[in-house]
């Protein structure tokens, strides 16, 4: 269904009805459903959310095959194509919001609460309150009745710079890999979009090790005060993020090793990329603020 084509294609490509939608959110139901009962305590709720999480994840693999389908199949013309970037756009700018509020909530800690907490009018109700940043043992910037346990920072050598490092490579390996596309080099295309996707994967077993090391050697916890949660908060999205966009290039790598895209067709790819070196940027920016700062 289309208006006036030109050349084959579609002017503007209108899909038909799609169960899509109904279906998505019947599955994203279930999961915030049995993630709700799961937290008030009902065992079932883990099963539901599982269970929500599996079948949303098969509704938009169809969803994601049929948009996959009509693009190789030509009917995705000019249109479609500024139409969907305009959506990328929007969407990056929406990630820009969210970890725009997370670091907000680290500066207002850092320079607004806790030295707030610590003048002269709060000390006559937490006269043992220290307003310092970051807080390392308790009673220091978190709790003045004991409440958070002692805890140790988590610095930037060397596991947040072993990860920076991979970030960084994994930017020049998928412009490596975009240029190579451009030139019509499928072969190394495809071998660069490995390595990014290697580089990502790696990137999360190394948080995930850190992770580890933080909770274990320095009982560094989400429940550590205000430096743990924004710590876990700040590091844990982007994580998630990394995996979102690792999964991204995947499927773009797959795609690529099938024979789809073109050197003069080929946004699937470039919006995976944005997607990427905005998760890059946000490193860089988290890295600095919340390690070294």
């Amino acid at each position: 269904m289309s208006s006036t084509t030109h050349g084959g294609t579609p002017y503007y490509y209108v899909p038909g009805l799609s169960r899509h939608p109904v279906m998505s959110a019947i599955g994203l139901f279930f999961v915030i459903f049995g993630a709700g009962q799961w937290i008030n305590g009902a065992q079932w709720g883990a099963w539901t959310l599982a269970f929500g999480m599996a079948f949303w994840l098969v509704v938009l693999f169809q969803w994601f095959s049929d948009a996959v389908r009509e693009s190789e199949g030509g009917l995705y013309g000019h249109k479609i194509d500024i139409s969907y970037r305009w959506s990328m756009s929007w969407f990056i700018f929406s990630e820009v919001m969210f970890f725009g509020a997370f670091f907000t909530a680290l500066w207002w800690a850092r320079v607004q609460s806790v030295p707030n907490l610590g003048n002269i009018e709060n000390s006559l109700i937490w006269p043992d309150f220290a307003a310092v940043w970051p807080s390392v043992q308790a009673g220091m910037t978190a709790s003045p009745g004991g409440i958070v346990e002692p805890f140790q920072t988590m610095g930037p050598f060397w596991l947040p710079t072993i990860n920076t490092a991979l970030l960084l490579t994994s930017g020049v390996t998928l412009t490596i890999a975009h240029h190579a596309l451009q030139a019509g080099e499928r072969a190394k295309t495809i071998t660069f979009m490995w390595a990014t996707v290697v580089l990502g994967l790696v990137f999360l077993f190394v948080q995930g090790y850190e992770y580890f090391y933080a909770y274990s050697a320095l009982n560094l916890k989400l429940s550590s005060g205000i430096f743990g949660s924004t710590f876990y908060m700040l590091t844990g999205f982007h994580g998630f993020h990394v995996f979102v966009g690792m999964l991204m290039l995947l499927f773009i790598t797959l795609r690529l090793q099938k024979g789809h895209f073109t050197k003069e067709r080929h946004f699937g790819f470039e919006g995976a990329a944005w997607y990427w070196h905005f998760v890059d940027v946000v490193w860089l920016f988290l890295y600095v603020v919340v390690y070294w700062m």
